[in-house]
């Protein structure tokens, strides 16, 4: 290409940082080109929430209109920002690797209290104009207040600096490409499959004139085709209901590790709406969007009754969430549990590099001995439940398996790479599995402990709930030493020993992607009624 280029964007530092990384893109294949800055309507109007503004795009029709009149030849967006349908004459020609698409919430050091889950104290306040983010934080952390949040990225965290907020949160991408120093506040990072993710967040698009033909192949040199392929599911579901940027609505696909495609979606009929999330998983992304779609039409049917093998408090996660639709609970605990211990040798404590624990019981029974534990000492969890166990304690985990998945032995690999050569104890169950000592490197010293055990119920009810939800192995024997499984009942495993104890009885079972309520309530979600 002989000409040199003329790219649009807006002039914010993020936007700029955008454009100059596609120009630098550009340059690498030997294309010059240059920045034009544009004003969009979402610029202007600072006093609106997006919600409010009329119609769709307004961070980016602005530049549209320059593309069409050939002032610009590209435009460079934030792909989210964009309306799921090009205006007529315009095209994506290529779209960027992609940023994380976690989120952060960053708070006032002032307002963190790690006892209680994402770290914020109790009431706060949190910046955000997002419904999406509203509505999931929300099912999270009921009691958090909201107050809209606009401007770029230094207006924002200067508006949480003058302390108009106990927090904000932002896309984890935005903030990574400027790299602004936020040393004075703490920040929590929330995974993209806890709170689901705008479709295409943390991904570049290049727009252009669909007769710019010249311009489309030779920009196929810096087109990701995977990227486009996930967020092509995201941005088709989007589609199919009619969002905007604004909608109370997450979508995120990813390459699964073991092959295929997964995806999340969130949906929710408005920012206080308690949302309804799905997980799939596909050989291909081809009719992944038209699965997600069928699953949330209105008037698809719930269960009209829950048995779940576990208390479940009056905050529960899978306890609201059911509530929400009318379905009638029968939680208790098939088992019971004892200490096997009543004393801690604190050396014990003093040798170990990390300390792992694969149960919120473990955690419980290992904090009711009063251990010293050194600062020093890392501390690691299985995933999310655990994770909102340990901060009863006041302790955050340096490792969760949490974006794992729900195979203990995948966990198992990943933390066995972190510990190698250095001291591990395992407080656990007596008679437990033994997946992450297993996993460890013959480098890696462990220290096994069973500090408890579980004793089966007697004389055990049966259920008659349509689904029946197993939270361990031994409630699968204490449950099934007395009942069987009534035609219809469909079941729920909460992790894959668990999914064992079931297979061994020859009967079909769902699981869910994380082992935690949030996957159990995915799990009802995407059953067939």
């Amino acid at each position: 290409m002989n000409r040199k280029l003329i790219i649009g964007t807006r002039g914010s530092q993020l936007a700029l940082w955008q454009a100059n990384h596609v120009k630098a893109r550009l340059a690498e294949i030997g294309i010059e080109s240059e920045l034009k800055i544009i004003k969009t309507q979402g610029d202007i109007i600072q006093h609106l929430r997006l919600d409010k503004l009329e119609g769709k795009g307004f961070f980016t029709k602005e530049l549209e209109e320059e593309l069409l009149s050939a002032q610009i030849d590209l435009a460079v967006h934030s792909h989210k920002d964009l309306p799921t349908v090009n205006p007529p004459g315009l095209i994506i020609a290529a779209v960027s690797e992609r940023e994380d698409p976690a989120e952060l919430i960053i708070i006032h050091k002032d307002c963190v209290d790690i006892k209680k889950r994402l770290s914020l104290k109790h009431n706060a306040s949190v910046g955000t104009s997002s419904n999406r983010r509203k509505a999931q934080l929300l099912s999270l952390r009921p009691d958090l207040e909201f107050t809209d949040l606009r401007g770029n990225l230094q207006t924002r965290i200067q508006k949480l600096r003058d302390e108009q907020y106990d927090a904000i949160v932002l896309a984890k991408a935005g903030v990574a490409r400027i790299d602004m120093d936020l040393s004075d506040f703490h920040i929590e990072e929330i995974a993209p499959i806890e709170v689901i993710p705008a479709p295409a967040q943390g991904v570049l698009a290049i727009q252009i004139r669909e007769s710019d033909e010249e311009l489309f192949h030779s920009l196929q040199a810096i087109h990701n085709q995977d990227v486009a392929a996930t967020i092509g599911v995201e941005r088709k579901v989007l589609n199919m209901f009619d969002g905007g940027c604004h909608a109370p609505l997450g979508c995120y696909c990813r390459q699964a590790e073991h092959g295929g495609f997964e995806a999340w979606t969130s949906i929710a009929e408005d920012n206080e709406d308690f949302p309804d999330r799905l997980y799939v998983h596909s050989d291909s992304t081809a009719g992944m969007a038209e699965q997600i779609f069928s699953k949330f039409q209105k008037g698809r049917k719930m269960p009209s009754s829950v048995f779940i093998t576990r208390d479940l408090d009056d905050n529960s996660y899978l306890g609201r969430y059911l509530a929400k639709h009318g379905v009638q609970i029968d939680a208790r605990s098939l088992i019971k549990i004892y200490p096997t211990i009543n004393k801690l040798d604190s050396f014990i404590l003093k040798r170990a590099d990390w300390i792992f624990f694969n149960s919120k019981n473990a955690i419980d029974h290992f904090f009711k001995l009063n251990p010293l534990i050194l600062k020093r000492t890392k501390l690691a969890v299985l995933g999310r439940g655990s994770e909102d166990a340990l901060r009863k304690y006041d302790r955050v985990a340096d490792f969760s398996g949490d974006n794992l998945g729900i195979k203990t032995t995948d966990i198992a690999k990943e933390f066995a790479k972190l510990v190698d050569g250095q001291t591990v104890f395992i407080p656990r169950a007596k008679d437990s599995l033994l997946s992450i000592q297993q996993a460890l490197t013959p480098e890696t010293k462990v220290i096994d402990m069973p500090i408890y055990e579980t004793v089966l119920e007697e004389n055990v009810d049966k259920s008659n709930a349509d689904v029946l939800i197993f939270t361990s192995p031994s409630n699968v024997e204490a449950y099934f030493r007395d009942n069987l499984v009534e035609p219809g009942q469909q079941i729920i495993c909460i992790g894959h020993s668990t999914a064992k104890s079931i297979e061994a009885m020859g009967l079909r079972y769902r699981l869910p992607f994380t082992p935690d309520e949030i996957g159990l309530s995915e799990a009802v979600f995407g059953l067939n009624y």
